[in-house]
């Protein structure tokens, strides 16, 4: 036995010892990846899943000729079961000369992509429920049933901060503030890792997209971020740092874009000295999907392969993504930028360490293989069904209710009316359903309420068909399809008339995977197609109008608000998504979710975060420049009255704040209290209110529930003009609300260090 295969011995000797034993070429393609669906003839049948259905054929001697007796490091794009992926492995670890097990990474962003996996809902969905131990559970279903494939690494979460309606990746992210975004990333990564992956329900988590990608000019995917080193460092980076400091995230999936012109990928500040030098990386950086030669064809700051190469190796990134460059063209351009000296091979062994490092920790070399058949008993079994529908119903904000909500379970007759309403939505990067089929809001509507007349109406659809096929790849990439409504008549006036004789009419609209996704950017907030003109005409009958959206970012609701009767977003809820819906209609749940992202007034009112610095003109020449539905905004069935606030100082930068949230309505529910600062007075332009601290509680009809949170010297601080971060004299003031626009208590406090 050599010394690495000895696991008594401390996962740094082993490291060492493989490394010294190993040629140049062998540490090359340790930094590798390859696609594994590209070894089954068959293995592309499916339509955007890569999958190898049970009874395909790998050609593993095709896979031998790539890798040789050297290995691979990594095995992309195989959604199968465990028995392939163990052939791969076989090979490997019995016919390479040093037996190097590979890592499996998969798509996993709300739920692996193998069909049968859990369909969770899409992360914009989980941030609005405001829940850190939510975020937890979610990941732990994640982490679950990934491994029991035999996938070893996900690639996720997208901890982008979303400040950009329009873009399409919005559904993917956690929301458009830092507290928040950190906050929930923390929790959802340690669920996926569970603290120690070598566990057969832990998977090694690659945040994405370093560093600046939600604030993509004109909403446009991949386009460059306007912002200066400030912005980057107290709104962004922070979300990264917490991931990988306080979440254990070993890896992260570098952007596609420039900041401030700065490809992010060929910047050694980016991706040296912030990423491993000071945030202290622990395992290696990937780029995204063909972003390498993005800098021949997009930005245009290289020439060719090798100087695209060189340029991101010496700035520290240390694998590709898939797809982009052949792997032995990439291997023998990597080997020869070492021999000729252009690249330092020291840097290369400092980026195999890394990978070998997550190997053994993995387990890898004792356990390379994985069960063929336990993952049958963990895929959507009943703890991930339970989680999928928990934050599905903890997800869903009711913006207005006029009191025709919850809907009386004797309620004679309801029209189920819209696009969605038949075809509950689940968003992108999602598995298949195989064995079972989703729900539609009608098919639930009709359940919950057996006595009514229930009656559905398509009324337009979203998109229609835009060619003869319609299934379609985005960006050439066959992990990512969007799936165009089938024809769907335009029944606006038979929806009416349905919506005429019926008690109450329940639309559900919003989006699709055309409208919504990676590459499917927008420039425009309206619902799509004719659903606003739906919307309308139903409205026009009298019948009180309930709008349901399965969004996947912000809407312009400016006509909406005032032809609905209520208004709940539910975004894209996963498998469960329907009954979630149904649940709050009929008030067997009491929502409680907030809005991760704010809603403008109009389509043309961006960017619209509520952390926007103050300075521009309060009006527009159409009204206020405020967000119609702010960052945090979101109603209940009950009411919740705020009291009590004290804020007692511990020493110069340390203040507990208390206060107590009364239930002063009739119904049981939940809460989500939360804790904003103010610096009234700083030497630069800081944000009206930003958010320290948030907490869901629930509190009974009648009951109380008092609400502890500590201030720090985090909270207070500033980068100022010399780039330092330091906490000023002066006041403060420290705002307690149910939302960013609705405050309820307030103190000023005066810090004097």
């Amino acid at each position: 036995m050599m010394r690495y295969q000895n696991p008594e011995l401390p996962i740094e000797e082993r490291v060492e010892d493989l490394l010294a034993r190993m040629t140049l070429r062998e540490k090359i393609a340790q930094t590798d990846i390859t696609r594994g669906v590209l070894y089954s003839a068959e293995g592309s049948r499916t339509p955007g899943n890569c999958t190898v259905e049970d009874g395909d054929v790998l050609d593993m001697d095709r896979f031998a000729a790539l890798v040789g007796d050297r290995g691979i490091g990594y095995i992309h794009d195989i959604y199968s079961s465990p028995c392939y992926k163990n052939q791969f492995q076989r090979y490997l670890v019995e016919k390479t000369r040093l037996g190097i097990p590979c890592i499996f990474t998969a798509e996993a962003l709300h739920g692996v992509t193998h069909h049968g996996a859990s369909i969770l809902p899409v992360p914009l969905v989980l941030s609005q429920s405001f829940d850190p131990e939510l975020a937890w559970a979610y990941g732990d279903v994640i982490g679950s049933e990934t491994r029991a494939l035999g996938h070893h690494e996900i690639l996720a979460p997208n901890l982008d901060v979303a400040r950009e309606p329009r873009w399409g990746r919005t559904e993917e992210t956690l929301g458009e503030d830092t507290c928040l975004s950190k906050t929930m990333a923390v929790s959802l990564i340690r669920g996926e890792q569970k603290d120690d992956v070598s566990r057969p329900d832990a998977v090694i988590t690659e945040p994405k997209h370093y560093v600046a990608h939600g604030i993509a000019e004109g909403g446009l995917n991949c386009a460059p971020a306007r912002a200066g080193v400030r912005e980057v460092e107290t709104e962004y980076l922070p979300v990264f740092e917490a991931a990988i400091r306080e979440g254990g995230a070993y890896n992260v999936m570098a952007c596609y874009n420039s900041i401030d012109s700065e490809v992010v990928i060929s910047s050694r500040r980016y991706m040296t000295e912030i990423l491993k030098d000071r945030i202290g990386l622990p395992g290696i950086s990937r780029a995204d999907w063909g972003a390498i030669t993005r800098q021949i064809t997009h930005h245009h700051t290289a020439a060719n392969r090798r100087d695209a190469v060189r340029a991101v190796k010496q700035a520290g990134l240390d694998m590709q993504g898939c797809d982009d460059i052949p792997e032995a063209e990439y291997e023998q351009i990597l080997f020869e930028l070492i021999e000729a000296g252009e690249l330092r091979q020291a840097d290369l062994d400092e980026t195999v360490r890394r990978i070998l490092r997550m190997k053994f920790a993995l387990g890898l070399f004792e356990h390379p293989y994985v069960d063929d058949d336990a993952y049958r008993s963990v895929l959507r079994c009943e703890k991930s069904r339970d989680v999928s529908l928990r934050t599905a119903q903890e997800g869903i904000v009711l913006l207005k209710n006029d009191g025709v909500l919850p809907l009386g379970k004797d309620a004679a007759s309801i029209a189920v009316i819209g696009p969605s309403s038949m075809a509950q939505k689940i968003g992108g990067y999602s598995s298949k359903p195989r064995g079972y089929t989703i729900r539609s809001v009608y098919d639930e509507i009709k359940e919950k309420f057996p006595s009514a007349s229930v009656r559905q109406c398509d009324g337009c659809a979203i998109t229609h068909r835009g060619g003869e096929d319609d299934v379609q790849y985005v960006d050439g990439q066959p992990h990512l399809t969007k799936v165009l409504d089938a024809d769907i008549e335009d029944m606006l006036d038979k929806a009416a008339a349905v919506a005429a004789e019926c008690s109450v009419a329940v639309l559900v609209c919003g989006d699709n995977n055309v409208t919504s996704g990676e590459g499917m950017d927008r420039c425009s907030l309206t619902l799509a197609g004719k659903q606003r003109a739906l919307i309308e005409k139903v409205a026009a009958t009298g019948t009180p109008v309930v709008l349901v959206l399965e969004n996947g970012k912000a809407v312009d609701l400016s006509v909406e608000i005032d032809a609905c009767s209520a208004i709940l977003v539910a975004g894209f809820g996963g498998e469960f998504g329907a009954r979630a819906i149904v649940d709050v209609l009929a008030g067997d749940v009491n929502p409680a979710g907030r809005l991760s992202v704010s809603f403008p007034r109009k389509d043309g009112m961006v960017p619209c975060y509520y952390t926007r610095r103050a300075g521009g003109w309060p009006d527009y020449y159409e009204g206020s420049s405020s967000p119609l539905f702010a960052f945090g905004f979101g109603l209940s069935y009950t009411r919740f009255e705020y009291k009590n606030l004290q804020i007692d100082k511990k020493d110069d930068y340390t203040y507990d704040v208390t206060f107590t949230v009364e239930n002063a309505g009739a119904r049981d529910g939940d809460e989500v209290a939360q804790l904003y600062v103010a610096d009234k007075v700083a030497s630069v332009a800081m944000p009206p209110r930003q958010l320290r601290g948030f907490r869901r509680v629930h509190v009974p009809a009648g009951g109380s529930v008092d609400l502890r949170f500590t201030l720090t010297w985090d909270d207070f601080k500033l980068l100022n003009a010399q780039y330092e971060w330091v906490v000023e004299n002066g006041e403060f003031d420290v705002l307690v609300g149910a939302a960013s626009s609705d405050i309820r208590l307030s103190q000023t406090i005066d810090i004097e260090g």
